[in-house]
């Protein structure tokens, strides 16, 4: 498992929620990373599952 790291904007519905969020999760790939910090978000701001948030900024890849 690999510790990923992402900072930058949020967006849902193609508009912009969020400048500057952070969050951090353990996956095996970039991709799960990216839909495990998309969930964290959601739980943190009481969001329905269906909402369509995105994270465009690049995650960085912080150890293996």
């Amino acid at each position: 498992m690999n510790l990923y790291s992402y900072t930058g904007p949020v967006t849902m519905f193609d508009r912009c929620v969020a400048n500057c969020w952070k969050g951090e999760t353990y996956a095996s790939s970039e991709k799960k990373a990216k839909s495990n910090l998309i969930f964290q978000y959601k739980k943190q701001n009481g969001l329905t599952p269906a909402s369509k948030v995105n994270l465009p900024g690049k995650l960085v890849k912080l150890e293996q």
